[in-house]
């Protein structure tokens, strides 16, 4: 008999019909526009904001809409599920975002006052969920990811305010905040999903040269616009222009290294698609948090470098170790891409830091808060009063807590669905687009045996 398939077709859209219903309510009831112009006298300046900041939000939409998306198109059977599913939680993931983030951080006087910076600052939540979903994208259900999102969101929003907030962590390129959280709670998901059993290799898991081909056009599209997901949130003027410089830079070195070092690792030095799609974006994730600090060019050269052979050597040979050693599936090579050189990146801060002038040092700190009061409010003490070496301390403190809290909730959120209600797919029926999307095979009647059959047999039982 065939083994029931978990979320129904018709539980997605419920749930999130009933999502957008309550959002709907809770944005006639709360919501409004925040007039920029009511508070600010010089309509050129509030001009200049807006100006300022759209251009690279609309980079960061086709980001993490497009070049995501198409990234995760490497399994041949499944592109279609993982476009949509990425488009899906991107979208989900926002809305739910904004919700908590106003009647956390923005709700007065009975009202939450919404803006473009806090749109941006709700993406950046949504970008946790679709990072950690890559350890076990192909195995999970639409509804499980949905799952993952409400939880995942929340830990996001309590973890970046203990870092960045509470011990005043310098990471204006969310290399901790949000590359190493999202890559540790997803490890944290898959554990506790598939426990101790290793997963064997899925017929329908193995790129072929096509789909290969359409995930690199989406590392393209990510290489290029990634200094604006870097530098959208620095001050603007000097720190701005260092974070792009520093960002092009370093994602340069990696793209370079990593063609060297995929040469070097594989037979009669080919390349391998795989290496190439994750190592040539390894250097944004190591340089977000060291991109607007005034470290010289050769350094963002440096880092760019090591992440990249980090991220190669990690596909290569840590990767398979773990799967043999400790049953991890990391199907995406997310510890290789966002863990390893986030980790990089975390501890170049402390080098950074420590290698610094105070004159330096005092001068950056208050460039990296643009508040109109203290900076000490905002991040707990000012880097001059601690000096390089408590702020260095900090840095591996922030670290730390993304590493252990993510891990901690993931497992949490692993471990939530495991339950009936919330099993993963068959295993024969995972990595296929066809057990969630009506396509032209389908139009006919399928086949005896073929995999459309065996979904609506599954469902059929299941209901």
């Amino acid at each position: 008999a065939a083994s029931p398939l978990t979320c129904p077709h018709h539980l997605l859209p419920l749930s999130l019909g009933l999502f957008q219903g309550a959002l709907l309510l809770f944005f006639a009831l709360f919501v409004t526009y925040d007039e920029l112009s009511a508070r600010v006298e010089d309509a050129d300046l509030v001009a200049n904001r807006l100006y300022g900041i759209f251009p690279l939000f609309q980079d960061i939409q086709v980001m993490l809409a497009v070049g995501l998306g198409l990234l995760l198109t490497f399994l041949p059977r499944y592109g279609l599920s993982a476009l949509t599913h990425n488009f899906l939680l991107l979208n989900f993931s926002t809305q739910w975002a904004l919700v908590l983030q106003g009647l956390l951080q923005h709700f007065h006087h009975g009202q939450v006052h919404l803006d473009l910076r806090s749109l941006l600052t709700a993406e950046f939540a949504a970008v946790t969920v679709l990072i950690s979903v890559g350890a076990v994208l192909g195995r999970i259900s639409p509804c499980q990811q949905l799952v993952v999102a409400t939880c995942e969101v929340p830990v996001y929003l309590a973890s970046e305010w203990a870092i960045v907030t509470r011990l005043g962590v310098l990471d204006v390129g969310g290399t901790i905040t949000i590359h190493v959280f999202s890559c540790y709670f997803g490890l944290g998901v898959s554990k506790a999903l598939f426990g101790a059993a290793r997963q064997p290799l899925h017929p329908k898991e193995t790129p072929t040269p096509s789909s290969d081909l359409l995930s690199l056009v989406g590392t393209l599209i990510l290489w290029v616009f990634w200094p604006s997901f870097v530098a959208v949130l620095c001050q603007p003027g000097d720190a701005q222009h260092r974070a792009i410089l520093n960002t092009l830079l370093a994602m340069s070195a990696s793209a370079v290294t990593t063609v060297v070092a995929s040469s070097l690792l594989e037979r009669d030095g080919k390349l391998s698609p795989g290496h190439l799609q994750n190592g040539s974006l390894a250097g944004g994730v190591a340089i977000g948090v060291v991109a607007d600090m005034a470290v010289p060019p050769v350094a963002a050269l440096a880092l760019g470098s090591l992440s990249a052979v980090a991220c190669v050597l990690g596909f290569r040979f840590l990767t398979p170790l773990l799967a043999r050693k400790l049953a991890l599936q990391d199907q995406c090579g997310i510890h290789n891409l966002h863990g390893l050189p986030g980790v990089l990146g975390a501890a170049a801060s402390a080098v950074a830091i420590l290698l610094a002038s105070q004159d330096t040092s005092r001068s950056h700190f208050s460039q990296v808060f643009p508040t109109g009061g203290n900076a000490s409010e905002t991040s707990g003490g000012q880097w001059g009063d601690r000096g390089a070496g408590g702020q260095a301390l900090c840095q591996a403190a922030g670290l730390a807590v993304a590493l252990g809290g993510s891990l901690l909730a993931g497992l949490l959120t692993g471990t939530a669905l495991r339950l009936p209600c919330l099993a993963p797919p068959p295993q024969r029926l995972c990595f296929d687009d066809s057990l969630y999307f009506k396509i032209q095979d389908d139009a006919r009647s399928p086949a005896p045996g073929s995999i459309a059959e065996e979904g609506t047999l599954a469902l059929k039982e299941r209901v």
